[in-house]
């Protein structure tokens, strides 16, 4: 057992010790204490800085998409009255809108002389004329030029996937992008070689990249080439990544593709049924016509006969509308 003189001593260091030790932590221990506060708090603030910048130009980025397509809209508001010649330019035809009037005019004359011809001298042959007049001038080369143009926006949306593509590698590369634009015109199948190539012609003789862009997007009225007109003039505007959005783009296209041959191979049970319920009535008149003609006569000689017809043709097209409209799939 210790003595009690050295007990004393011990208990008395102890206490000095616990003294310098209690006087001496705050000035250090404190110090680097507080250096590690401010270190974080400066860190989180940082943090905080480069987070809300890059939220800052994302959102100046959404804004100035936002103003593009607003300007854009009202622009085609603007030009909501689409003339002829643009049509014809939209269906790829090289013609002029007097050649196409008296294209449709011979074509309705022709109408008009065939139903005279295969029908006897009547009223109803001579309203029957009319008709097919009017329908040969104004309704037959106006539904062709919709199809024309439809089919010729297909394919432009097919191959700008692959265009794009070109355009991605070319500024990756460090070509400029009017280079880009003529790789694109003098390589790519048409209609892209001929409307990239227009563009091209449209900057060689002073117009400016964006405004061609727009003359594009009137050609092509589709939502992929006013992206891409927003795209290139954004950044001509403020600058950017071009190689990243226009690459986005390509893939966007290529998803929109894909997903366009699944609904196509899904609803391909729904268009054959369509298909062979509007044929079947006509078919099975055709049948009967042929099998026992005198019993189906009435309904093409008497005015009841006609009324009857006319009701079911009426129906036949309201069915085939609703079949149509339920295998229509927006995507």
């Amino acid at each position: 057992m210790a003595s009690p003189d050295l007990l004393f001593p011990l208990f008395g260091a102890i206490a000095v010790s616990a003294l310098i030790f209690t006087l001496i932590y705050p000035i250090f221990g404190a110090d680097k204490s507080a250096e590690k506060r401010m270190a974080s708090v400066t860190e989180n603030r940082q943090v905080k800085v480069a987070s809300r910048s890059a939220a800052d130009n994302a959102a100046n980025r959404r804004k100035q998409v936002s103003d593009k397509l607003k300007e854009l809209e009202d622009r085609q508001k603007q030009k909501e009255k689409i003339n002829l010649r643009l049509r014809l330019q939209r269906a790829g035809l090289k013609m002029t809108p007097q050649a196409f009037w008296i294209t449709s005019a011979v074509f309705g004359a022709v109408c008009v002389v065939t139903v005279v011809l295969s029908l006897e001298s009547s009223l109803l042959t001579h309203v029957a004329a009319m008709v097919s007049g009017f329908v040969g001038m104004f309704g037959v080369p106006r539904w062709m030029l919709g199809k024309l143009t439809k089919k010729r926006q297909q394919k432009f949306l097919a191959e700008m996937a692959n265009s794009l593509d070109v355009v991605v590698r070319g500024v990756k590369s460090g070509l400029p992008l009017n280079e880009c634009l003529q790789i694109v015109a003098r390589e790519s199948p048409e209609p892209i070689a001929s409307e990239f190539r227009e563009v091209v012609e449209q900057q060689r003789v002073g117009i400016p990249l964006g405004e061609a862009l727009e003359r594009l997007a009137d050609r092509m009225p589709l939502p992929e080439v006013r992206f891409l007109t927003i795209v290139i003039g954004i950044q001509a505007q403020a600058g950017g990544n071009l190689s990243e959005a226009l690459g986005n783009l390509s893939e966007v296209l290529r998803s929109r593709i894909r997903m366009a041959m699944k609904v196509k191979a899904l609803s391909a049970e729904a268009t054959a049924s369509a298909a062979v319920l509007a044929s079947l009535p006509p078919g099975v008149m055709i049948m009967v016509y042929l099998s026992s003609p005198d019993y189906i006569m009435p309904l093409l000689t008497t005015k009841m006969g006609h009324f009857m017809i006319g009701v079911g043709l009426f129906w036949m097209g309201c069915g085939v509308l609703v079949m149509q409209k339920m295998i229509n799939f927006k995507y």
